[in-house]
């Protein structure tokens, strides 16, 4: 059985501080398409400053930023992996992200995987669920 809520997780104030800490972010299921979710959360956190990497393997530029077919394909280092895909996939990108050095896993709504969450949070990694990183620097931020 899959437990979909509640999650335990970071407090406001640790949103915060991920948010106010980190900057390079890779958007894993990025897409060009305006009105998909991936979309509008990159478009927002690029207006906002961050340095945001989009991952698809379908694509070759988002948003006039460069795509990578992976979390490891990415060149610079990444601090947030931010998660649009199925939650059959996300473990495999917990895996990159566990590869690639990030600090913060961030499952967005409908992404969520028990098992991929709890290895997130096993080797150290801090794993936010079940909130939207644009909303959160919305309500936190502003």
């Amino acid at each position: 059985m899959v437990r979909i809520m509640p999650v335990d997780g970071p407090s406001d104030g640790e949103i915060r501080k991920i948010l106010t800490k980190y900057r390079k972010i890779a958007l894993v299921g990025a897409s060009p398409k305006p009105e998909r979710d991936s979309n509008q959360v990159m478009r927002y956190l690029l207006e906002k400053g961050y340095e945001v990497y989009p991952v698809n393997p379908h694509y070759d530029k988002i948003l006039g930023k460069k795509c990578y077919p992976s979390v490891l394909d990415i060149p610079d280092d990444i601090e947030i992996v931010d998660l649009f895909v199925r939650p059959e996939f996300t473990m495999d990108y917990v895996e990159q992200a566990i590869e690639k050095g990030a600090k913060v896993v961030w499952f967005q709504f409908g992404t969520f995987s028990e098992e991929a969450f709890r290895k997130a949070r096993e080797v150290g990694l801090i794993a936010v669920a079940h909130r939207c990183i644009k909303r959160e620097h919305e309500r936190l931020i502003g």
